[in-house]
């Protein structure tokens, strides 16, 4: 019997680069790679391992400086590193000074990750032109050395832009696609706008908030619907929108992309378009990973980006979940004084709502576990009022649902 060849890709390796400096400490500096590396394992990289430089600002040349840049050399050279990824967008010049030092490995940035993860995620023809339209622009400086750079390659992580199938392309031809995409979404948004305004008058309800922190969950929950629901980052990319009925009321439930810290300034742009959904929507709900150990830094990236949009001032629902997920302090016999307790995490749902997060003045505050269905009826009550109130005053008179 013949033999049957392996076809299964091999799982590319990375190393990944970041520099401390004097607005970036070293806490948060582990913060952003420990989330860029659940970007490469999303991507389905392997991180063999970091690398951290400390400077005033990155180095202009080369991004960690001379010696740094040469000591990460070595490692991939012993390790047969597939690609390099930094924490931060490099610049054309620092780019083509990175690939001259390590020759065949590939050289990506954390905006260039990011563009091939939602690449990969795109499924509609309006997320795919979005996230192209975004390839280009991110592309077009970056041209002096990026056909030499793809010519060396053989695709993977990273290489699933146009350039891979556009080696001739040069500027006018880029700005050319440029301008043909956005006249592309120009005829998209008017479809999807035309798509909105036949839903008719109904209260629009808008999960929000950061990439994994559960909405998918939370809107499979609320729609029994089948929302892919993953422990990736952006796993869900297209906007998804169900009819959902809670006591016979009916309203519509949109799934929103997540935000993520230092989000490439090309996809904002781009994907303006589908976040329509959010700033025309009556209610949002703020959907935060509470279990997560920068939870208060993600709400500020949602909040910053809601504020951008202009869809800050929306009535709102925060809603922590993964509440099932927190991790509490091992339990001990020792003595703790009263004035310490209030560090201790909390251990359970009566707790939760006694924290400051439980307190927020003017907020309407729900604590859940959407996988767990914990405390799940609580907030589909919470959410009917809204909901009712917001129909009511649409509709007087029409009081017989309640």
């Amino acid at each position: 019997m013949a033999k049957l060849h392996d076809t299964k890709k091999e799982q590319e390796t990375c190393v990944l680069v970041g520099v401390v400096t004097q607005t970036q400490k070293r806490e948060l500096l582990d913060e952003y790679l420990d989330e860029l590396e659940f970007l490469a394992t999303t991507a389905d990289a392997l991180c063999l391992r970091r690398f951290t430089q400390s400077l005033e600002h990155p180095d202009r040349k080369t991004f960690v400086g001379s010696g740094k840049i040469e000591e990460i050399r070595r490692f991939v050279d012993a390790n047969n590193v597939d690609m390099l990824i930094f924490d931060d967008e490099l610049s054309p010049t620092q780019l083509r000074n990175i690939e001259a030092v390590v020759k065949e490995v590939k050289v990506l940035d954390r905006t260039n990750l990011i563009l091939d993860i939602f690449a990969t995620n795109a499924r509609t023809a309006h997320s795919k032109t979005q996230v192209e339209l975004a390839q280009y622009q991110y592309l077009l400086p970056r041209l002096t050395n990026m056909w030499t750079h793809l010519q060396k390659q053989k695709g993977g992580i990273g290489m699933k832009g146009p350039g891979e199938k556009e080696i001739e392309t040069d500027r006018r031809i880029i700005r050319d696609k440029i301008t043909g995409l956005k006249k592309d979404l120009i005829i998209i948004d008017k479809q999807k706008h035309t798509q909105r305004g036949n839903r008719g008058a109904m209260v629009r309800v808008a999960l929000v908030g950061y990439t994994n922190v559960g909405k998918s969950t939370v809107m499979n929950t609320l729609s029994k619907s089948d929302v892919l629901a993953e422990n990736k980052l952006f796993a869900t990319l297209d906007t998804t929108v169900r009819k959902v009925v809670l006591q016979n009321l009916p309203f519509l439930l949109t799934d929103t992309v997540g935000f993520i810290r230092k989000l490439p300034h090309q996809l904002v742009e781009s994907f303006k378009s589908t976040l329509d959904e959010t700033r025309e929507s009556d209610i949002l709900v703020h959907v935060v990973d509470i279990s997560h150990s920068s939870f208060e830094d993600h709400m500020a990236v949602v909040n910053d980006t809601l504020q951008e949009i202009g869809a800050a001032d929306k009535h709102s629902i925060l809603l922590f979940n993964k509440i099932d997920a927190i991790v509490y302090p091992e339990e001990t016999d020792d003595y703790i004084p009263e004035e310490e307790l209030g560090n201790q995490a909390p251990k359970n749902l009566h707790e939760l709502k006694q924290t400051w997060m439980g307190k927020l003045e003017g907020k309407d505050v729900i604590f859940i576990s959407a996988l767990n269905k914990e405390n799940v009826e609580a907030f589909k009550e919470l959410l009917y009022e809204r909901v009712k109130q917001i129909h009511l005053e649409r509709y007087p008179y029409n009081n017989f649902l309640y």
